[in-house]
């Protein structure tokens, strides 16, 4: 009897190591928040008002995902995360652009190995922008401060097809990043390719990121921004192999007690910004009509705890934009703010944010679900005010 009870515990035993050995977790965010908004478009009437909506994923997409890893033994692991997104306000699925709209795990669908050399990720992903947008304002505000510039630079995050990345552990404060996107152009190898190449270091209250990216047109381009009809600031063109996009981060960011302080610079280019007017969102333009090829982004910002439960927001974006050298364009966003976390999942928020144009179209704070400006037209302002819940779970 001792000898069988003895069998059982080892069992047991050896059961649960096995179980403690894979792991898969479900989890998920839900972001949903009232949203007023001055000088909307009216797309029937053809003229611009005042505008109430309800909103999903304000400060970050509403999403459901699964990530899993299990032990190979001698320090390798297999992982997968599957992610989608989806709109909390009607039911319906997140979609960017018009290829990935309807698919499941359009956020990120990724498998790959992990060790002591680092982690390897084949499938769709976002490049190493993503991460060091936690050091700007895309953690704070989110899509508040996207259609300013953070949609164009990537710090939103955007994804790339049919891509592979290398990121290293933790070195000493630093990781690095490689992707590369495959273009799958028969006879054609560098269509629609994609690379890029990041970095950041921690070290207590400093953080520090750079990342570059470059993609090119193709029949089907692994960037997502090169199909995608709301980043706005481009000219998608399927029949030009050539480099379509560049774009350059530099931030950084330290804690000084209670203040979070930060400053970013990204610099994008569009070469391929070659399409007439008809064929691009309103906001990619100046008032002749002419469209963006280069967009430089500055920003300031800060994050204060007035408790562990309380933060005070604000940041200044400004965007220059180049009009294939026929003019020049500003456009201006002051976001202020503040997030209450009534538990460690889930916070209440409220945001202002006020964003002025010259030269150029007003996008608005938020743009519409195509992708068009919110303003309607050229040298205007809009005020936007927003009120929600996230839960994190």
């Amino acid at each position: 009897m001792k000898k069988s009870l003895l069998a059982l515990a080892v069992l047991g035993a050896f059961a649960g190591a096995a179980q403690a050995q894979s792991s898969v977790t479900i989890y998920g965010i839900v972001d949903t928040g009232v949203v007023y908004t001055s000088k909307a478009v009216n797309t029937t009437a053809g003229n611009t008002g005042s505008k109430f909506s309800l909103n999903s994923g304000i400060i970050q997409g509403s999403r459901i995902g699964f990530k899993g890893v299990e032990d190979l033994g001698g320090g390798l692991s297999a992982v997968f995360n599957l992610e989608t997104g989806f709109t909390n306000d009607n039911g319906g699925l997140q979609g960017s652009d018009a290829v990935t709209s309807s698919n499941l795990f359009r956020r990120k669908s990724v498998v790959g190995l992990a060790g002591g050399f680092g982690t390897v990720l084949l499938g769709r992903q976002t490049d190493f922008a993503d991460t060091i947008s936690a050091y700007t304002s895309v953690a704070d505000f989110g899509g508040v401060t996207g259609a300013i510039g953070h949609n164009q630079d990537r710090l939103q995050g955007t994804r790339t097809n049919n891509s592979i990345s290398y990121t290293t552990n933790n070195l000493g404060g630093f990781t690095g990043n490689l992707i590369y996107g495959f273009g799958e152009q028969a006879g054609q190898t560098s269509n629609g390719q994609a690379f890029g190449l990041g970095g950041k270091y921690d070290n207590g209250p400093l953080g520090l990121g750079i990342n570059y990216y470059q993609s090119k047109q193709g029949t089907a381009p692994a960037d997502t921004q090169l199909t995608s009809s709301t980043a706005g600031y481009y000219a998608p063109n399927s029949a030009n192999a050539n480099t379509a996009i560049k774009s350059l981060n530099v931030v950084a960011s330290y804690q000084f007690g209670p203040a979070r302080v930060y400053g970013n610079y990204s610099r994008v280019k569009f070469d391929l910004n070659t399409a007439s007017p008809a064929t691009l969102a309103a906001k990619t333009m100046n008032s002749s009509g002419t469209t963006a090829n280069k967009l430089d982004v500055y920003e300031i910002g800060t994050a204060y705890s007035l408790s562990p439960s309380l933060k005070l927001l604000g940041a200044v974006t400004h965007t220059r934009a180049d009009f294939n050298s026929s003019s020049k364009g500003k456009l201006t966003q002051i976001s202020l703010g503040t997030d209450y976390w009534l538990s460690k999942r889930t916070d209440l928020y409220a945001f202002v944010a006020n964003i002025r144009a010259t030269d150029m179209a007003n996008p608005g704070v938020f743009g519409d679900a195509t992708g068009n400006a919110t303003i309607g037209s050229a040298d205007n302002s809009q005020t936007a005010v927003a009120v929600g819940i996230r839960h994190k779970f």
